[in-house]
């Protein structure tokens, strides 16, 4: 559940890791009804060090789907992304930054440039492997800034090992 003014207001996701480097996603709105598809695939993984391309926010409302290219450094405790989107005719840097606080408790801080994006802080816990709550909060890079609440509650299924 998210404020409407982030995206839809309730919606299920689903995301399926075909291989270790090929992931889709699937978003189902339910108020406004949506569905909303992605793909990323990993062009390199080195260690910490993953580039990888894809395509999101490909909408059953229209709009075109976004190109993404990302960046990221994933250390012991902290992680680091950059990169860039094209969305509405521009494109847009990415930030993220997170540090793993305890075992299950992990801060996230990110970014993303232009008109009706946010800077935004939260935190993850993991009760279990399997099942982790996400509370943040989004900081509007439009004026008036606006402070605006996010929560999800993450059950991973694995379907194959």
């Amino acid at each position: 559940m998210q404020d409407g003014r982030i995206a839809n207001s309730q919606e299920v996701q689903l995301e399926l890791g075909v291989t270790k480097w090929l992931e889709f996603s699937f978003f189902q709105g339910l108020r406004p009804r949506e569905e909303i598809g992605g793909t990323e695939i990993g062009l390199l993984q080195r260690g910490p060090q993953l580039l990888s391309a894809g395509v999101i926010n490909w909408s059953s409302r229209g709009g075109g789907a976004a190109p993404v290219l990302e960046y990221g450094y994933y250390g012991a405790a902290d992680h680091f992304v950059v990169g860039a989107i094209h969305s509405s005719r521009r494109t847009e840097g990415i930030f993220g930054y997170a540090h793993q606080l305890t075992p299950r408790l992990q801060f996230s801080a990110d970014y993303q440039s232009g008109p009706g994006n946010s800077t935004t802080l939260g935190f993850t816990y993991n009760f279990t492997s399997d099942l982790q709550l996400n509370p943040a909060v989004y900081f509007t890079n439009t004026r008036p800034h606006r402070a605006l609440g996010y929560v999800v509650l993450t059950w991973n299924l694995p379907a194959w090992k």
